[in-house]
């Protein structure tokens, strides 16, 4: 059994505490957050043991990984911790809300001993890696265009909205980084447009809840990306890669695929709520992956790399939102 220590038991951690517990291999030491009743709650369910000090588990032995849902400003600091340690490192995004911290700090955590990967789900999801193997092993041709709807249901407490670095960091930066993965290559200019149309609590706080990017690759490949903060049918989750012989798609997936025909209109089910029922076998495929690669059967597929530049784009679109110009990542 493969032991792993969870730091944050907040809603993210609750969810990757399920998927250490539906993994045949794996089983979950510890559970660390500051506050001692989450962690102590969560790690009753799981059978671990509770501590609001990550070094604690760091120091344990027979813990070979950790897995960090935190807030995200303490991201790095605990990503450096587990390499220090020499304990295989999974975070979830972003790697942090600051580019010099993070540019800083690359150096020593890809200079560590033990792997890291960043928790962009998205590319383990079955339907997205059906496009993207179509894409790859060319039934479209040559990609030309990618197309990304990502809208949440409703928007979330003002209170996350003032510390999640807002919606480019925190929500778009899935899809940026899903769009790199589908383009095959990086965005060299970025344009987008965003406004506050759903709460405006969200723009007396500084932030936006609707927004488009548009962005150009190199080679002229181009990517749409829409996201919003409130769409009532449910979570609404779209990919479309368009290339020179065809088009591979994913659509919402359903609850069920049931259909009611009757004489006025075709009743079906709307997509799921919420990422959490949406993004269930992509978070057990993530943390399949992380376990094969502490095992040394695989290496990182979303790597340390990868976070940072998922970041340079997310705060490139925020910079063209505000300045109404295209501009070019770093």
């Amino acid at each position: 059994m493969i032991d792993l220590a969870l730091i944050g038991a907040g809603r993210i951690g609750a969810v990757h505490a399920d998927s250490i517990c539906a993994a045949n291999d794996a089983r979950l030491s510890w559970v660390v957050d500051v506050f001692e009743d989450p962690a102590r709650k969560l790690a009753e369910a799981y059978g671990a043991k509770p501590a609001t000090d990550p070094a604690e588990a760091l120091a344990d032995p027979d813990v070979q990984g950790i897995l960090i849902t935190s807030p995200t400003d303490t991201h790095l600091e605990l990503i450096l911790a587990g390499v220090r340690a020499e304990k295989a490192v999974f975070c979830e995004k972003p790697l942090d809300l600051d580019m010099s911290r993070v540019d800083s700090d690359l150096g020593e955590i890809q200079a560590g001993k033990v792997p890291v990967l960043v928790g962009f789900n998205r590319r383990y999801d079955p339907n997205f890696r059906a496009v993207f193997d179509a894409v790859n092993d060319g039934s479209i041709g040559e990609l030309e265009i990618v197309k990304i709807t990502s809208r949440d249901p409703s928007p979330p407490p003002i209170e996350y909205i003032n510390v999640s670095g807002g919606l480019f960091r925190d929500m778009m930066i899935h899809d940026l980084d899903l769009a790199r993965w589908l383009l095959g290559e990086e965005p060299v200019e970025v344009f987008a447009a965003s406004s506050c149309l759903v709460e405006p609590e969200i723009g007396a706080a500084g932030d936006v809840d609707t927004a488009i990017v548009m962005m150009k690759t190199e080679s002229g490949k181009l990517c749409q990306i829409d996201n919003s903060r409130r769409a009532v049918y449910g979570y609404d989750q779209r990919v479309e890669a368009f290339g020179s012989k065809g088009m591979a798609k994913a659509d919402n997936v359903s609850t069920n695929t049931v259909e009611v025909w009757d004489a006025e209109r075709i009743h079906r089910e709307k997509p799921p709520h919420f990422f959490i029922e949406r993004y269930t076998a992509a978070y057990r495929a993530e943390m399949s992956h992380f376990l094969d690669v502490i095992l040394g059967k695989a290496m990182p597929s979303v790597t340390v790399q990868d976070g940072r530049q998922a970041l340079a784009l997310a705060d490139a679109a925020l910079a063209s939102s505000e300045s109404g110009k295209s501009e070019v990542p770093s």
